[in-house]
């Protein structure tokens, strides 16, 4: 439990479980899915919404997962299954009864069925498109043959347009007499005869209008449009920086193919997040809780093996100071504290600039004022930590040089790991690399290696 703030000002509890499934809850569904009593887990569920199922069934053991579907049966729906998170998807479309599975499809908006069948074999695709309709399937074929991870493959087809001459009664006429709206729309896209987007006028604005107003009038200043091949992260970027809630998306030949919402949008940016972390983690950018012990493995094997080389690598410069440390215990005592000093300060600039990079606020017009800032970062808190290290390594071993050794020897590696942090990241962009997945490595090795190298090399020179 934490506190926070109301308008007044005064502290309140704040329940950091607050949107969490109730244990109570839960106990009682699997309790219902125990007794085969169908009536019950029906009545269970109806109160949860449909990201809390998802988020029960992926937390819930495959046994129980399994039993849970068959019996819930034809009260699965599409809203569910868009919630659910890739990794359990799968193994969900597996049990439900073919029938079930093809109504909850069909309920769904083409952009959730296009992200649905990206992540499928193809058999599984097959079965899918077998249950819309025709042209809902050419509709999520056609998608599909857009590049992965582009704007074509976020969109939704459904979209609500009007041309350009129209008036705000016209517009209104039209929208009630439609049965095929979309569930959610927050614009009218206003498009030429050659179903060209020109501008798009919000609802809010066309329903205070009246009814003799052009809607032309009503568009927004800020009109954005997404070509159709655009890398899904730009257009997060874009929706993020320029705080879009929905924006029409053009062919090839600049005509209205559909339209992107915020809430597509910001999935992506979440999912980046996400990925980001983990291949900073090194433990795979598609981990879950629900992998298997072997996908796992497989996985974060990689990345161990790499670190074990660059450990190697690191034993390999210790090495070539046996001696120093043969005369002298307290190196050995010592050395990894400067090592480990500017491991944790590498990671920390690493962290901003892999951030930086992602949210592109890290640019050829600031990278060297950046840089400068981490060294200098590194050299104050190299400073600080010092004297506390070196009046340690005074007292301890009753040696004033070897508290100089290791004060000057975690000030330059504090200052190389603030460097490294920075530029290996940023070098690793400029090359295509992604930097969340190979930084970590880089700059770990560069700061054990000079943080062993500084350290006993300094100690050989001045007290051996």
């Amino acid at each position: 439990m934490t506190t926070g703030r109301d308008e007044a000002g005064h502290d309140q509890p704040r329940d950091e479980d607050a949107y969490a499934l109730d244990p109570k809850a839960v106990a009682a569904i699997l309790y219902a899915v125990d007794i085969d009593d169908r009536d019950k887990l029906v009545e269970l569920m109806e109160p949860l919404h449909s990201a809390d199922i998802a988020d029960l069934l992926e937390q819930i053991n495959p046994f129980d997962r399994a039993r849970l579907i068959r019996l819930y049966d034809k009260e699965f729906d599409g809203d569910i299954l868009s919630e659910l998170d890739e990794s359990v998807r799968e193994e969900v479309i597996s049990v439900l009864n073919p029938d079930v599975l093809a109504e909850a499809v069909r309920e769904m908006e083409s952009d959730d069925v296009v992200d649905l069948l990206e992540d499928l074999e193809e058999p599984q695709q097959e079965t899918i498109l077998d249950a819309l309709e025709d042209s809902e399937r050419i509709a999520a074929e056609q998608a599909l043959s857009y590049p992965e991870n582009s704007a074509g493959r976020l969109m939704q087809r459904e979209v609500v347009m009007a041309p350009e001459h129209w008036s705000v009664g016209q517009a209104i006429d039209f929208m009630r007499a439609n049965d095929d709206l979309p569930e959610q729309f927050y614009h009218v896209v206003l498009v030429d005869p050659r179903v060209k987007p020109v501008a798009q006028v919000t609802l809010g604005k066309l329903m205070a209008a009246r009814r003799e107003v052009p809607l032309i009038d009503l568009a927004e200043e800020e009109f954005h449009i997404i070509p159709v091949d655009q890398d899904e992260e730009d257009v997060a970027y874009a929706f993020n920086q320029y705080h879009l809630i929905s924006a029409p998306v053009v062919d090839a030949d600049g005509r209205l193919v559909g339209v992107i919402t915020i809430d597509d949008a910001m999935v992506v940016l979440d999912e980046e997040h996400e990925e980001d972390i983990l291949r900073l983690a090194g433990v795979g950018d598609e981990s879950s809780l629900s992998d298997s012990v072997a996908a796992t493995s497989r996985r974060r094997l990689p990345w161990l093996a790499v670190n074990l080389c660059t450990a190697i690598c690191a034993s390999l410069v210790i090495s070539q100071f046996e001696a120093a440390i043969d005369q002298l215990v307290a190196l050995a005592i010592l050395m990894p504290i400067v090592a480990s000093m500017g491991g944790n300060a590498g990671t920390q600039s690493l962290t901003v600039a892999v951030r930086a990079l992602a949210t592109r606020d890290l640019t050829n017009a600031n990278v060297m004022r950046v840089i400068r800032r981490e060294l200098l970062v590194g050299m104050l808190n190299g400073l600080c930590f010092a004297i506390v290290l070196g009046t340690v390594g005074m007292l301890w071993f009753d040696s004033p040089l070897l508290g100089v050794v290791i004060g000057v020897a975690l000030v330059v590696n504090m200052i190389i790991a603030g460097f490294a942090g920075t530029v290996v990241p940023v070098l690793l962009d400029r090359l295509g690399i992604d930097p969340a997945l190979a930084s970590g490595t880089f700059v770990t090795t560069t700061t054990d290696v000079m943080g062993f190298f500084i350290f006993l090399g300094l100690a050989s020179v001045v007290l051996l």
